[in-house]
């Protein structure tokens, strides 16, 4: 009862915390270098300080390690904040553009306008990167900001909740916790831009409620991530990079690779390879590795096993509900309608294809809505430059997988299905601000010519200037 009660204080409190932010914001609080860079610097205080808490929630929502929390969460989220706090002075700066002569004197700017009051809600994959990576750009930006993180994992909620209040102003930046209720009371509310990660459903619903402000959004979805391995590629750097990327966080990354296409010549050896390379990583069984995540929860547990069905197991298999394991299990012998082809895999399930070449593995690509990222593994320029070419997803990297995030400079974000915009670097700066045209004129020439009435003579020198 008395939860209850609660969630619907909370909710009742939804709009006078909206209506707070914006207040600070019309007070012109966020705009100064100094509060952005101070805020940032709130954001690395927290990772460093309170790594050790952050560490015990993830490790008990998502079994993570020692070492993938730091990579993945924390180190992946102070990466972003450092890069922001060293380019903000610059991306602040007003971009001096090209005036013509019809404009002439005068010079043409444009000025960088923080958005106002912003809405993140983050998912459960990477509840922490995933909130705070958004959240840096925002302030960067100079937005208020509410945040919405994930109730599933509640361990992760509930740290943010208690702790980031401690390092970030309170008074601009705030944590609601919940679940769908409190979205649906935040989705209510008018803010001038919605930051969504997760799927492609919650997204529509999103949208949707979106409409009634006309609120801008971004939609980090997700989608099935293609890995293509032609005959030419080295199988054993091949096996351990897409292993890699596919089995960490046990499978629960948007940008994981959802599936193997295979020149058919050297199927059955990427097959065995990938086993090898599971054994060198986790060791015979991987329940007892130190390195090994766990599935979210039980209900996504069951999906996953159910989806096992889709194909023969070539290596792996276990599973055990009571700790949330699957072992890490690749497939063979799947057919492209199975179930485990039909959606998002998002768990340690790797289906493995055979493909007559790259002309088919493209076909049967761009028979599918546009993912979120591809991977190519090719010894072969033309067949990396026609895969890239002919295909269209969100990211793309070439004999390696997942990586891309970890470059500033790239955009992050999907196409199509798998969503819209993009963030990283200045491109959340960018996504977070509203570019302002501005054209400033002197008065202390103002030349007839353009004002009527329009002689003959006049007409010639306008459109002369036109």
């Amino acid at each position: 009862m008395n939860q209850r009660v609660d969630t619907r204080e909370q909710i009742a409190a939804i709009p006078e915390v909206v209506q707070g932010l914006r207040a600070r914001f019309d007070e012109g609080r966020t705009r100064s270098l100094e509060w952005r860079q101070g805020q940032i610097d709130g954001v690395l205080r927290f990772l460093a300080e309170r790594s050790a808490e952050i560490e015990g929630a993830l490790r008990t929502d998502l079994g993570k390690s020692h070492l993938e929390a730091y990579s993945t969460e924390i180190n992946f989220s102070a990466e972003e904040a450092r890069h922001a706090k060293k380019h903000l002075r610059r991306w602040m700066a007003p971009d001096r553009v090209a005036a013509p002569m019809v404009v002439q004197p005068g010079a043409a700017r444009i000025y960088k306008d923080p958005l106002g009051v912003v809405l993140i809600i983050a998912p459960w994959n990477y509840p922490l990167q995933l909130l705070l990576g958004p959240l840096v750009a925002a302030i960067a930006a100079g937005n208020c900001a509410v945040l919405k993180p994930s109730e599933v994992a509640g361990a992760t909620s509930a740290m943010l909740a208690r702790w980031l209040p401690e390092y970030l102003d309170p008074t601009c930046i705030r944590v609601v916790e919940g679940g769908v209720p409190e979205t649906t009371a935040l989705l209510d509310q008018r803010f001038d831009h919605i930051f969504y990660t997760g799927n492609g459903t919650v997204g529509r619903i999103v949208m949707a409620a979106a409409v009634k402000h006309l609120t801008p959004v971004t939609l980090e979805l997700g989608g099935k991530s293609p890995c293509y391995v032609d005959a030419t590629a080295d199988l054993a750097v091949t096996a351990r990079r897409i292993a890699w990327a596919k089995f960490t966080n046990a499978g629960q990354t948007c940008v994981a690779p959802d599936y193997i296409l295979v020149d058919r010549s050297v199927h059955d050896a990427l097959v065995q390879q990938l086993g090898t390379t599971l054994t060198q990583f986790f060791g015979e069984n991987p329940q007892q590795s130190g390195d090994y995540g766990r599935i979210i929860n039980e209900r996504h547990f069951h999906r996953l096993e159910g989806l096992i069905a889709s194909g023969t197991v070539a290596h792996g298999g276990r599973r055990d509900v009571a700790t949330r394991y699957i072992e890490p299990t690749v497939l063979t012998q799947v057919s492209a309608d199975s179930p485990v082809m039909q959606e998002e895999i998002f768990g340690p399930l790797l289906p493995v294809l055979p493909v007559e070449g790259v002309a088919e593995a493209i076909r049967f690509i761009n028979a599918r809505e546009k993912p979120l990222a591809l991977y190519v593994f090719s010894g072969d320029k033309e067949t990396q430059e026609r895969v890239l070419t002919q295909t269209s997803s969100g990211g793309a990297v070439i004999n390696h997988a997942v990586m891309h995030l970890a470059c500033p400079a790239l955009p992050f974000g999907g196409v199509g299905e798998s969503g819209m915009g993009a963030y990283h670097g200045k491109h959340g700066f960018d996504l977070f601000t509203h570019h302002k045209s501005v054209l400033k004129k002197p008065t202390f020439v103002d030349p007839s010519l353009m004002y009527p009435p329009y002689d003959e003579k006049k007409v010639k020198w306008i459109k002369r200037l036109l």
